[in-house]
């Protein structure tokens, strides 16, 4: 993971200004392939966020099992930033957020926890994996109460989403996001994965509103379809 604060400001200045009546902000990053840079982009931008935050941001890791976003912060992956603190109870009185398969006898239903990152008004969550039975696996699953109340709690929601070639996690919960901003590696991903990917987004009821080039270099046939495509729906791009 890296630090990407100081590039992600111009999505900032846009993103602020979206409008909800549902509460807090809720904004969730995505990509087509794994590996192009979502976990360091949602975790940047949940710092910013959680800066500008009257209350707390939260960051939802939503790749079940990884907590990709906890242990970046947990291993300092950006500068001068604090390790998680303590764990809180995430569940927030409601029925979680995920499933597990096979399902436990008994218990299973406070895994995920809160930790806030000392020094910022952000938190960003964990499941408890070690608490997994040999052969158990963690799914995501549509839960309306649980964001809802996490809407009422706090004031930016961002969601660290895993890339749609190995989950369908952010389909699932595509709603309950405000935008969805699609994650992109310029050299590697054709505009037409980021068609399908959006399109697909677009199908479950989600927004899309933005594409985020990561670490573009000489593609500029991408980069120029992109860009067309991004000015003629107001979409901004780093």
């Amino acid at each position: 993971m890296r630090d990407l604060r100081s590039d992600l400001l111009p999505l900032w200045q846009s993103v602020s200004r979206l409008r909800t009546a549902r509460g807090a902000r809720s904004l969730m990053f995505v990509a087509a392939r794994s590996g192009e840079g979502t976990s360091s982009m949602a975790s940047s931008f949940a710092l910013i966020a959680a800066a500008y935050a009257a209350r707390t941001a939260w960051l939802v890791d939503l790749d079940l099992g990884t907590n990709t976003a906890f242990n970046g912060f947990d291993t300092g992956f950006a500068g001068g930033v604090a390790r998680p603190g303590r764990a809180y109870d995430a569940s927030l009185g409601c029925e979680p957020i995920y499933e597990l398969v096979p399902a436990p006898l008994g218990g299973g239903s406070k895994m995920l926890t809160a930790h806030p990152v000392e020094g910022t008004r952000l938190l960003v969550t964990r499941l408890r994996t070690e608490r997994l039975a040999a052969g158990q696996s963690v799914h995501l699953r549509a839960q309306p109460d649980w964001w809802q109340a996490l809407r009422r709690s706090t004031d930016w929601i961002i969601m660290d989403a895993p890339a749609l070639d190995r989950s369908d996690a952010a389909l699932d919960v595509a709603t309950e996001a405000d935008g969805v901003v699609l994650v992109v590696q310029a050299e590697t991903t054709s505009a037409e994965e980021v068609a399908r990917l959006q399109a697909g987004i677009e199908d479950q009821g989600g927004r899309v509103i933005g594409v985020v080039l990561n670490r573009m270099r000489a593609d500029a046939y991408l980069a120029g379809r992109l860009a067309r495509g991004s000015a003629a729906d107001g979409w901004p791009k780093r």
